[in-house]
């Protein structure tokens, strides 16, 4: 069982047509991956999310949000399960839009049925508490994500991820001795997976980017500006 709230969110996205299931929908001739914004895409196999699988993420909730970013602004719809401190706004400056993603910060004891039914209908799935569920609920989410062509987005360790992103702090930008409003944050994400995805992978990114977006590192930050996080 499901609660309402989470009844009311798969009334109001598309069904997957049952002619997509058991599918790779990244294949020839099926659907592409879920876009993501152009500083993310050199650090995922295909350049996006591709649909299907189960996409790890550590360290940085802004991390995530940027994910989510593109393919809500393109129309697929995004759901974050078990985070209770969650904000729109926080979301919305990612570049998140708001209007399809749905918040379940209370999943209850066990959030796996909540995550399976969502991943009936919804694009991009984020659970928080995933490290803490047995290896068999892992293997049935990550199954129902392939059947449907969703993108399961585990917050934390997901032994057997398609794709493993590490998120670390590195800089604030912004306060020039001691004074000023923090910017910007740079910070060093490494991925690590499968098949594709073995080679690791390094970008250094602005997470939050000056203008809120995730953002590429400039070669011209002022090192004054610099405030170690």
């Amino acid at each position: 069982m499901v609660s309402a709230g989470v009844a009311s969110v798969l009334q109001r996205v598309p069904v997957v047509p049952a002619s997509t299931l058991g599918k790779r929908l990244d294949a020839p001739g099926g659907r592409p991956p879920f876009p993501v914004v152009e500083p993310l895409a050199p650090l995922l196999p295909g350049g996006g999310l591709r649909r299907g699988s189960v996409i790890a993420v550590h360290g940085s909730m802004a991390l995530l949000l940027a994910l989510l970013s593109a393919a809500t602004a393109q129309g697929a719809w995004a759901a974050v399960i078990g985070v209770g401190d969650l904000g729109i706004v926080a979301a919305a400056e990612a570049g998140v839009v708001v209007q399809r993603l749905a918040l379940v910060p209370r999943p209850g004891s066990d959030p796996a049925p909540v995550a399976a039914a969502l991943l009936d209908g919804v694009g991009l799935v984020a659970l928080a508490g995933a490290d803490r569920m047995s290896p068999g609920a892992r293997r049935s989410l990550a199954a129902r994500a392939w059947q449907r062509g969703s993108v399961l987005l585990p917050l934390g360790r997901w032994p057997g991820a398609e794709v493993a992103l590490d998120c670390r702090a590195e800089t604030w930008y912004g306060a020039e001795a001691g004074y000023g409003r923090l910017r910007s944050r740079e910070v060093v994400v490494h991925a690590m997976g499968r098949g594709a995805a073995a080679r690791l992978r390094t970008a250094r990114l602005l997470l939050p980017g000056p203008g809120g977006p995730v953002a590429e590192v400039l070669a011209d930050l002022a090192p004054s500006s610099r405030a170690v996080s």
